[in-house]
């Protein structure tokens, strides 16, 4: 006796497992992904839009810058028609819009080196403009060469430093822009490398969750062709069981049966000879032999139908030759039987198969399609030998999910003989069932 092998869990659980798994590390990271670029997105919005305006702005005091000294070149022509004190307004318009200028360029200032050059700047601008009141003082008290010489000596060259602090200003901004695009290309590439490693690890899942699944589909496959293959031959054994005891009863029905009642119609025919003819005995032994004669041909019709005798002596085609008769004749389904193609011998086990799929089939017609006739053809190709029972009756609609015990028969059958069998309705009504087994499997050599 085999020890049956301990259940196996179907992977279902360990397979749900590995999909939520990855379904939430994938959500993760994207949400991950997603938070980091835009993150460098407004880092670069941000960087961009404050370098632009902080740039403007350091543009717009450089330009100030410039137009205080052409107001100071120009103060110092001799060709200029007006004096020094008449630049006055002109030089206060400038201060104000230094003055605002400056104060934006400090909002958007960031760096701490940046704020200390802008205090320097600052610094500067204060002791330039003190420079400036004392020149258009001198000025207005009359002391126009002071006042040039105040020019040249002290607010020129505190003009001129004042632009290279500007200048200074506009290249550390240059300078931090490439900074933080140095950083956003940074990120980039560590965002870039996580997502190669993410990848490289939902793969590694995958392949994981595959070989599992290739193994415990392989596994299931295994088991499923070995319960297959245990189901064929248990079903194998179950029809030759079938087929032996039939044959059995068959032969003991005709023989034992069949000689005993023969006997009994013999011994009472013998002892109605010695009676007068009138006689009430002769008249209840003629009924008793007409019982014996009856129950033997009934006996006789039992045995053929349990196992027909000509299977064995015969063949197929005789058998069925008898068969579909009698059928007939039982009934009163109307036959239509055609045989075509060259006839080759067929082997005893191989017809008794044929013969049950037949028998089956017209059984079908018979209780279920409520036809009144229905055509049997049997057909020698010269590769396989085909049998087809059609019926125009109401056609083959089994309830779903539930198969007849005569089809897994049929099935079976044709299985045994390495052949096909195809149950299918018709496109107006009634069925058609289409048996086909190869020449090789029916011959008598092949059992």
């Amino acid at each position: 006796m085999q020890n049956s092998s301990p259940p196996q869990h179907a992977p279902t659980r360990g397979l749900y497992f590995g999909l939520v798994i990855t379904v939430l590390a994938v959500l993760a990271y994207a949400a991950y992904i997603t938070f980091q670029f835009a993150g460098i997105h407004k880092m670069q919005s941000d960087l961009v839009d404050r370098n632009r305006r902080d740039s403007l702005q350091l543009l717009r005091i450089q330009n100030d810058l410039n137009s205080l000294g052409l107001a100071m070149r120009d103060m110092q022509d001799p060709s200029e028609p007006y004096p020094i004190i008449a630049w006055v307004p002109q030089f206060e318009r400038i201060r104000t819009d230094l003055q605002d200028a400056i104060e934006h360029e400090s909002a958007l200032t960031q760096a701490t080196p940046t704020s200390d050059q802008l205090l320097y700047l600052n610094q500067s601008l204060a002791q330039f403009w003190d420079s400036v009141n004392r020149m258009f003082s001198l000025a207005q008290a009359g002391f126009e060469s002071d006042a040039a010489q105040q020019i040249r000596e002290t607010l020129q060259p505190r003009q001129a430093a004042l632009s290279s602090a500007v200048s200074r200003l506009l290249v550390q901004n240059n300078e931090a822009e490439e900074r933080a695009a140095a950083r956003i290309s940074q990120i980039y590439d560590r965002v870039q490398r996580q997502l190669y490693v993410f990848l490289a690890a939902i793969l590694f899942a995958i392949v994981l969750t595959s070989l599992y699944l290739i193994r415990n589909n392989r596994r299931l496959f295994a088991q499923v062709a070995e319960l297959s293959s245990q189901r064929s031959d248990l079903a194998h054994k179950l029809i030759a069981t079938q087929e032996s005891t039939l044959r059995h009863i068959s032969r003991e029905l005709h023989d034992e049966f069949g000689q005993v009642l023969t006997a009994v119609g013999s011994l009472v025919r013998r002892t109605g000879k010695n009676l007068p003819a009138d006689s009430s005995v002769h008249a209840d032994l003629q009924e008793v032999q007409g019982i014996a004669q009856s129950t033997l041909d009934n006996i006789r019709s039992l045995s053929q139908a349990l196992h027909p005798v000509l299977l064995d002596e015969a063949g197929l085609v005789p058998t069925l030759d008898w068969y579909i008769p009698t059928v007939e004749r039982q009934t009163g389904l109307v036959l239509h039987y055609e045989k075509s193609g060259d006839i080759y011998p067929v082997g005893a086990s191989a017809g008794v198969q044929i013969y049950r799929v037949l028998q089956e089939a017209l059984n079908n017609v018979i209780r279920h399609s409520g036809a009144k006739e229905a055509w049997i053809r049997l057909q020698f190709d010269s590769t396989a030998l085909i049998l087809e029972v059609e019926d125009h009756g109401k056609g083959f609609r089994p309830a779903e999910g539930q198969t007849g015990i005569g089809l897994v028969a049929m099935r079976e059958r044709a299985q045994i003989l390495c052949g096909s069998i195809k149950v299918s309705p018709l496109p107006t009504s009634g069925t058609l069932v289409h048996l086909q087994v190869p020449r090789e499997q029916v011959e008598p050599h092949a059992e």
